[in-house]
Order: structure tokens, then C-alpha cells, then sequence
């Protein structure tokens, strides 16, 4: 009763509190620690977006740059910072663990966003500006750049885990925390474009009205704020033991496959070498079971002649665990699911570029005194977000789960492959409005106009099917991959649901580049044109992204069919041996229920003998007391003779040794029923331990091999104890027969 007892106290998924301790569940996890990550993750937001949303407009103002290269320059700075996540995420799963990542780029963080500050403001850093426009020197230009390339390392080390230690928060053995999980990603996504919210309409506002120096300052202190409320949760937290390189282990499944490129896999796949033990040679990882997709990749851990000659020693270069070689299997296994992602963040990219250079051509004016900045349209997308989030988990799911039958209502891939179809329409509305404001725009010649008198607010539809395209895509992404991802490396597929968004970012600036390079030909303004957008295509470029995403969808579709087919085959393999073990315990359990129930008849059985047996013997010993009276009765009555003419002479003597013969046969055969039943039912315990042993998860051989030789034992045992006891019946037989 104590070990359940600590079982219920601690995790079971190998984390550990903040002094390395096992994990009290009671005093570490779930919600109560989750709630100052959500809001680490909403203050780091709020800083991200305060100085990324409207950093396009920062470039062509402050930094004198054209449409095409401010928007170039944004975008790759963008991509950078989804592409250093996997420099966290590979520090996270390797050294530090996540926890210890996060507050060490989270302080780099803070020096990228006080240095932007600082060369927004101070004056030498500041580019100085008249009314012929902003003048920056190459050091300025260059500060600039440091600051926000420092901010891209900082976001770098976040980004991957903080996702990844929220849901850490949340023990996989315990299905009630479990089911928790699933909603977490919903909430963290909500804080996400809370924060984003707060930046897309007070401080987007804040730099175009008041300044940029307020417009950074203020995020800066958002991320110290942040900094300081993730460190105050420390005592709440699970962390993850790092199980060493992911990026070595894949590396050296790599090597070994090729290696034994020409080794036959065994059919046989118990073969295969796996340690003995029952945990993971991996620290932080659970051993994960055999799967048949990118069988090539078992080579790898095929033990070959050369490798039983190194007595123990084993070279992970040559030599691999089933768990590693799984590990790089759900890797490969997530890559097409990954590499369609990247369409989806070209379209999502689009907010921070053309969506705002789109808006600053449109009337920005709310009555007579306020104009909103283009880049705070990103608000609508944000409040899309905060709308759909709620009403996906508390409306959706459950309408949805009556017609699925599916717990989530819709698997991750269904979500997904929603969300890229809305992401498709928005590109359509956004070309639809382009449409209609360029057509305005050459009905009314206003090709010269910086501004034309159509509301920006038309801009409100494309901006929220954008953000309900998230709501479905990038929660169902984040979730797939967290679950996809083995126990050690699970930053670094977070990370890799990242990139997508950096391949996103960077296909963006390739096609603005295609295009401005294609269309530019022979002295054309193109469909971007560096100033003026009234006399460009932009709505021919929304077309191509349409285009691309309908193509990237029905790709999608194809993989997901796949991975769904795999992801089905394995629940049901795993069902039908789960439903095998069940059926083999249940008839374990019904034979031993019948062994027990057949030796306690026999133990019934025997004692009824040995109450018969019991009778007899006072049956026999009245007969002798009776025939001893008989005696003494004649001798006093003188008809001694005359009584024992007719009958057989009995001597007292011989019946008495035939009475104390009729106990010792009786208390002999008593004593063979009782060992014959004992050992019985010792054999009947040592089966069903031999069975318990062989079908159970980890194989114990030395277990079964023990108990089979007491097997043994007992039978043979059992064997010359019932020929002793035939041998003996059969001469006394031949006794009573003389």
C-alpha cells in the first residue's frame, strides 16, 4: 500500500521539481504553474509584436528604405526568428533542459530590445530626420540591426520551449491531467494574441503618434516584466531531465544504417537490439516499441558478428537502440507535415508586409481627429484569434465530437487541413479587395494619391479569416507535434513547427523577389512598385498566393491520408495487442480461478476421507474391545470352549498389530493427499508467474528461466512421490492377497 501511495504523490513521467527532486503532483504542475507561463508567453508577445508589427514602416520612414526592401528585410529577420529556435531547442533537449534555455535567451532578449530602445532615442544612435526625410548614418543603420538580429537569438531560445514546458506541466500517466492538455494549447494560444492584441493597437499607435523611442521602450519593459514573472513560478514547476543530443543520436542512426547498408533486418523484430533494462538508455525518454515505416532505418540496430565480439561494449555509431532508431523515424515521419505548413505562413506572413502597405493607401481616418495606423489592422486578426479560440474549445468540439465520434471532435490533421482551406479564402478576399481599390482608383485617377478615400477598414475580413485560419492550423500544428515528439525531443520538434513558419518567411521574400524581377522587365513598375502601389498588381500577387495555397492543400491532403492511415494502423496494433494481453490475464485468471477451486475440492474431498478413515479405525477398535469382552465374558460363564470350537483363534496381540497397521496406512495416505495437493497448487503459482513474465511489456528471461526450473523441480518431485506411493499399494496388495 505504500509504493501506490507514492505513486500517487509523485509524476511518472520522469520530471523533476527545481531542486531535482521528483515532482510532487500535489505541489508542482498543471494549472498552478501554467498560469505564470501564460502570462510569461502574453508580456513576450507583446514585446515581440509592439516592435515587429509596424517595423516595415519604421524601415521606409526612419531608415529611408523602399517598399521592396523594407518589406525583404522584415520578412528575413521574421524567418531568422523561427529559424533559431532550433539552436534553443537543441541547448534545451541537450544541456540545459527548458526551463534554464528560457531564462538564459530570455536575458539576451532583453539586451536585443533595450539596444533597439536605445537607437530609437538617444540621440547619435537616433537617425536624424528634416522634412526632406530620415538620414542614418552606417553605424546607426548597423545598431539597428544588431538590436533586432539580438532579439532573434532571445526569441530563439523561447519559442521552441516554453510551448513544450507548458504542456510539460501535465503528466501523460495521469489521464485526468492528460485531458488537460489539449486545452492548454488553446490558452497559451489565446495569450499569445493577447499580448499581440495590446501591440497591434496601443503601440502601433504609441509609434506613429508619439514616438519610437516610447513605441520600443515600452516592449522592453514588457520582456523584463516577463523575465521576472517566469522566475517567480520556479517552485511550481516540472522540468524535464535533457536527455543529451537529439541531433547526435539522429546523426550516429544515420551513420549506423549506412554502415550496414547490405545487412539483412530479421523478420524477428525482438532481434533487434534494445537494452535490457526497463528504462531508456536515453535520460529524460521512455523506450519506445518497434514500428515497420522506414524500415531501412532498422539496420541500424541489427547486432551483427562483429558487434557480440566486443564483450558489452557498444559503439553507438555502429550499434543502435530500437528507441533511437524510433526517434528518427517520428522525425521523418512529421517532415511532410511540416513542409506544408510552409504555404500557410507565406499567407500569414502577409500581415506584417503587404496587408500593411495595402492599408497605408486606404483612408486611416476615425472621425475627425484620430487616424489609426495600417499596421494596427493586425488587431482584427488578433481579436479573430481571442473570438475563435474559446468558441473552437467550448462550441466546436462538442457539436463536432457527436458526428466524429472523436474525443478532440476533430483529429489534429482534420484541424489543420481546415484551417489551410480558410487560409486560401483570405487570400481570395484580400485579392477580391485589391481588386475593387485598385479599380477605384482608376475610375476616380487617383494614381498620384498617397491615400485614397476608401475606409481601411474593408481590410477587417482578410485580417480575421487570417486569424481563424491560425485558430485551426497553427494550435492543431503545435498539438501534433508536441504528441508526435519523443520524451527527449520534444523542443526540437517544437522547433520544427516553428521553422515552417521561417521557410514561410522567407518563401515570401522569394517571391517578392520572383516577381519584382519578373515584372519589372522592359522598364514596367511591376506588380509591387517601390512607391507608388495605386500603379502596381498587388492583387495579382494575392492570386499567386491563392493559387499556392489550393495546390498546397490538396498535397496536404494526400500526407495527411497517409499519416492518418499510419497513425490508425498503429492505435489499432496497439488495441489488438493491448486487447491480446487482456484476454490472455482474463484466461490466466480463469485457470488459476479453476486450479484454486480444484484443490480446495480435493482438500474437501480429503478431509471427508480422513472422516471416513477416522470412522473406520473406531469401527475397527469397538470390534477388538467387543471381541476382547466376548473373551472375558465365556471364560466367567465356563463356555470358554464351547464358544471358540466353531471359530478361527484370535490372538489378542495380532489384532492389535492389525489395528495400529489400519492407522499407520491411513495416516500414510493421508499425508500423500495432502503433498500431491500442495504441490499442486505450488505448480499452479509457478505457471501463472512463468505466464505473468512472458507476456508482460519488458520480457524478464532470467525470471522465467528461475521459475521453469522449479517447475521442474515440483513436477518431478510430484512424479516420485505418486510412483512411491503405487509401489507401496501395490506390495501391500500382494500381502493381503497371500
Amino acid at each position: 500500500m505504500a509504493a501506490i501511495g507514492e505513486d500517487d504523490i509523485y509524476t511518472k513521467d520522469g520530471t523533476v521539481n527545481i531542486h531535482k527532486k521528483p515532482a510532487n503532483k500535489a505541489k508542482t504542475g498543471s494549472w498552478k504553474a501554467c498560469r505564470f507561463i501564460l502570462v510569461t508567453e502574453c508580456c513576450e508577445r507583446l514585446a515581440y509584436y509592439g516592435m515587429s508589427t509596424n517595423l516595415v514602416n519604421y524601415l521606409r520612414i526612419h531608415l529611408g528604405q523602399g517598399n521592396v526592401t523594407a518589406s525583404n528585410n522584415v520578412t528575413n529577420w521574421s524567418g531568422t526568428c523561427y529559424i533559431t529556435p532550433l539552436i534553443g531547442a537543441f541547448v534545451a533537449d541537450s544541456y540545459l533542459g527548458r526551463f534554464w534555455t528560457i531564462a538564459t535567451f530570455a536575458t539576451i532578449y532583453v539586451i536585443g530590445m533595450t539596444l533597439l530602445t536605445l537607437s530609437a532615442s538617444v540621440p547619435g544612435l537616433k537617425p536624424e530626420c528634416n522634412k526632406n526625410g530620415c538620414h542614418p548614418t552606417s553605424l546607426q543603420t548597423a545598431t539597428f540591426f544588431v538590436a533586432i538580429y539580438l532579439i532573434a537569438l532571445g526569441t530563439g531560445g523561447i519559442k521552441p520551449c516554453v510551448s513544450s514546458f507548458g504542456a510539460d506541466q501535465f503528466d501523460d500517466n495521469d489521464e485526468r491531467e492528460k485531458r488537460k492538455k489539449s486545452s492548454f494549447f488553446n490558452w497559451f494560444y489565446l495569450s499569445i494574441n493577447i499580448g499581440a492584441m495590446i501591440a497591434s493597437s496601443v503601440l502601433v499607435w504609441i509609434q506613429m503618434n508619439v514616438g519610437w523611442g516610447w513605441g520600443f521602450g515600452i516592449p522592453a519593459v514588457s520582456m523584463a516584466i516577463a523575465v521576472a514573472f517566469f522566475f517567480l513560478g520556479s517552485r511550481l514547476y516540472r522540468l524535464q531531465i535533457p536527455g543529451g543530443s537529439p541531433l547526435t543520436r539522429i546523426f550516429q542512426v544515420l551513420v549506423a544504417s549506412i554502415r550496414k547498408y547490405n545487412v539483412k533486418v530479421p523478420t524477428d523484430k525482438s532481434l533487434l537490439y534494445e537494452t535490457a533494462d526497463a528504462e531508456s538508455s536515453i535520460q529524460g525518454s521512455r523506450k519506445l516499441e518497434h514500428t515497420d515505416k522506414f524500415r531501412c532505418l532498422d539496420k541500424a540496430a541489427v547486432e551483427t558478428d562483429s558487434h557480440s565480439s566486443l564483450k558489452g561494449v557498444v559503439n553507438p555509431w555502429s550499434l543502435c537502440t530500437v528507441t533511437q532508431v524510433e526517434e528518427l523515424k517520428s522525425i521523418v515521419g512529421l517532415l511532410p507535415i511540416w513542409a506544408s505548413g510552409i504555404v500557410f505562413s507565406t499567407v500569414n506572413s502577409q500581415m506584417g508586409t503587404m496587408f500593411v502597405l495595402q492599408g497605408n493607401t486606404m483612408n486611416q481616418q476615425m472621425g475627425p481627429n484620430f487616424k489609426i495606423p495600417s499596421a494596427s489592422l493586425s488587431l482584427f486578426n488578433t481579436l479573430s484569434v481571442i473570438f475563435w479560440a474559446p468558441v473552437y474549445d467550448q462550441v466546436i468540439i462538442p457539436l463536432a465530437r457527436k458526428y466524429t465520434r472523436n474525443e478532440r471532435g476533430f483529429t489534429q490533421l482534420q484541424r489543420m487541413g481546415i484551417g489551410l482551406v480558410i487560409a486560401t479564402f483570405a487570400m481570395i478576399v484580400a485579392g477580391l479587395l485589391e481588386v475593387a481599390r485598385l479599380d477605384y482608383v482608376r475610375r476616380n485617377n487617383y494614381y498620384d494619391q498617397p491615400t485614397i478615400p476608401m475606409s481601411i477598414f474593408w481590410q477587417v475580413p482578410q485580417y480575421f479569416l487570417v486569424g481563424c485560419a491560425e485558430v485551426f492550423t497553427n494550435i492543431g500544428q503545435l498539438e501534433f507535434f508536441y504528441e508526435q515528439a519523443p520524451d527527449a525531443m520534444r523542443s526540437l520538434c517544437s522547433a520544427l513547427a516553428l521553422t515552417t513558419h521561417a521557410g514561410g518567411h522567407y518563401l515570401s521574400s522569394a517571391l517578392v523577389i520572383v516577381v519584382t524581377k519578373l515584372t519589372t522587365k522592359h522598364g514596367q513598375l511591376g506588380w509591387i512598385p517601390k512607391e507608388n502601389m495605386n500603379r502596381g498588381h498587388l492583387d495579382y500577387f494575392y492570386w499567386l498566393l491563392a493559387i499556392l495555397s489550393s495546390i498546397n492543400f490538396f498535397v496536404y491532403l494526400l500526407i495527411a491520408k497517409r499519416s492518418a492511415y499510419l497513425t490508425q494502423f498503429a492505435e489499432e496494433a496497439n488495441a489488438e495487442i493491448d486487447q491480446i494481453g487482456e484476454n490472455a490475464l482474463k484466461e490466466l485468471d480463469e485457470a488459476g480461478t479453476r486450479i484454486m477451486e480444484n484443490i480446495e475440492s480435493q482438500m474437501q474431498a480429503f478431509e471427508e476421507s480422513m472422516e471416513l478413515n477416522k470412522s473406520e479405525i473406531e469401527e475397527s477398535e469397538k470390534r477388538v474391545a467387543d471381541f476382547e469382552g466376548q473373551i472375558e465374558k465365556d471364560r466367567n460363564e465356563g463356555l470358554l470352549f464351547k464358544n471358540l470350537r466353531p471359530k478361527t483363534p484370535v490372538d489378542k496381540a495380532t489384532a492389535r498389530e492389525e489395528t495400529e497397521k489400519i492407522r499407520e496406512l491411513t495416516k500414510k495416505s493421508a499425508a500423500s493427499v495432502i503433498r500431491r495437493n500442495i504441490y499442486l497448487a505450488l505448480i499452479a503459482l509457478v505457471i501463472l508467474g512463468i505466464a505473468d513474465a512472458s507476456i508482460s511489456s519488458t520480457f524478464d528471461w532470467r525470471k522465467v528461466a528461475i521459475l521453469g526450473v522449479i517447475l521442474v523441480g515440483l513436477l518431478s518431485q510430484l512424479v516420485y512421490e505418486q510412483s512411491m506411493l503405487s509401489e507401496t499399494d501395490k506390495k501391500e496388495q500382494e500381502k493381503s492377497n497371500q
